[in-house]
């Protein structure tokens, strides 16, 4: 079954559209829903990345429709996970590079096998989810797992590199949700790895495969050796084409309002004057390198609804020593700690912050928050 059946399908810039999407939302139906390939999944997730819509906005929305949180747990703890992730991200900053809780067993390799990355692998589902994702920068969430287990518990892949690739071409490229998921599937960032049969794609992707190498019962998982199909390996090279550095212009008498790849808010500070910027650091595409597709999705995004903004190609220390700026706005992220000025807090859902060291510690704390 497709994902989806007009391959045409892309994610819409125009904000107003964005904030339909949120209120399109069944939390209930996504609940029971939400991993099947055609379950009722919101498709804001590059939205959220992006730093477009807050996890606290959605929240907030649906509880405005008369929801009751207990009827909508499991929707609000998977927005919570971004939040969780985020604050892994803060907490442990570039410790989420390398394996965070364990090390990975298993290993033969740093690389990614060419039939994940060619969409050969030879399970149905997984072969078109990844040949769609090229096209549409989405790939569904279990869709990532299943891709994730073939790419390291099967193929015994070290996490990183796979998980680069898939971070490469997502819209919805979040470092913190992408690389922390990866090592929950790995087994680092977990207390067991995570693997799925045939029959499990079968249920959730409606369809009817046999006689594959994953068309093996749970037990058998333990001492498989790798197929041949995955042996095959490549050595990726991701890099980031930018936009070509211009002049901007900047009225010294205002503020000026740093937005970058994981802001984009365009509601922020949108009442007052101010000098609009969309900074894009090539320090930063280097050591996170996005596909033309995400390049192509924020500058689109950006140019249709944030007034008077300009794009510079350059590093901060560039923009201040090149432009009289003034007083200097941004948000809060891992990825900013060299910026100077003033920082402003994210949207959070909750006000729990810190380290946690699993997911439901977190909850534990946050649930407290919401009126059952």
């Amino acid at each position: 079954m497709k994902l989806f059946e007009d391959q045409d399908f892309m994610f819409p810039i125009a904000f107003e559209e964005i904030l339909q999407r949120v209120r399109n939302i069944d939390p209930v139906k996504y609940s029971s829903t939400r991993n099947y390939i055609n379950g009722a999944v919101t498709y804001l997730s590059p939205y959220i990345s992006r730093g477009i819509i807050s996890t606290q906005y959605i929240l907030n929305e649906i509880l405005a429709r008369g929801y009751q949180p207990y009827n909508i747990e499991k929707f609000v703890q998977e927005l919570a996970w971004r939040d969780y992730w985020q604050q892994v991200w803060i907490a442990k900053g570039n410790a989420i590079n390398r394996d965070l809780k364990h090390e990975q067993k298993s290993i033969s390799n740093t690389l990614i096998p060419n039939a994940i990355v060619n969409a050969n692998t030879g399970i149905e589902a997984i072969d078109l989810a990844i040949n769609e994702f090229y096209e549409t920068g989405y790939i569904h969430n279990h869709l990532r797992m299943y891709v994730a287990s073939i790419a390291c518990n099967i193929g015994q892949s070290h996490w990183k590199v796979p998980a680069q690739w898939m971070y490469y071409h997502l819209l919805d490229a979040d470092w913190a949700s992408n690389a922390l998921s990866w090592q929950w599937v790995a087994g680092t960032n977990a207390n067991k790895k995570y693997v799925a049969n045939q029959d499990n794609i079968n249920k959730y992707c409606f369809t009817q495969q046999k006689d594959t190498f994953l068309d093996v019962p749970y037990e058998a998982f333990s001492g498989m050796q790798i197929p041949e199909i995955l042996k095959d390996m490549s050595r990726l090279e991701l890099k980031t084409i930018l936009p070509k550095n211009e002049v901007i212009k900047i009225d010294k008498s205002q503020p000026t309002c740093i937005y970058n790849f994981y802001n984009l808010d365009p509601l922020w500070k949108k009442d007052i004057s101010v000098n609009r910027v969309l900074l894009l650091e090539p320090s930063h595409f280097k050591d996170y390198p996005v596909s033309q597709k995400t390049i192509d999705f924020i500058v689109a995004f950006v140019k249709a609804n944030i007034s008077n903004v300009q794009i510079y190609t350059g590093e901060f220390n560039d923009l201040i020593n090149n432009y009289n700026c003034g007083e200097i706005y941004y948000k809060e992220h891992p990825l900013n700690n060299h910026y100077d000025g003033i920082e402003e807090d994210r949207d959070w859902m909750f006000t729990v912050k810190g380290y946690y060291p699993s997911f439901f510690a977190f909850w534990k704390k946050c649930k407290k928050e919401l009126r059952y």
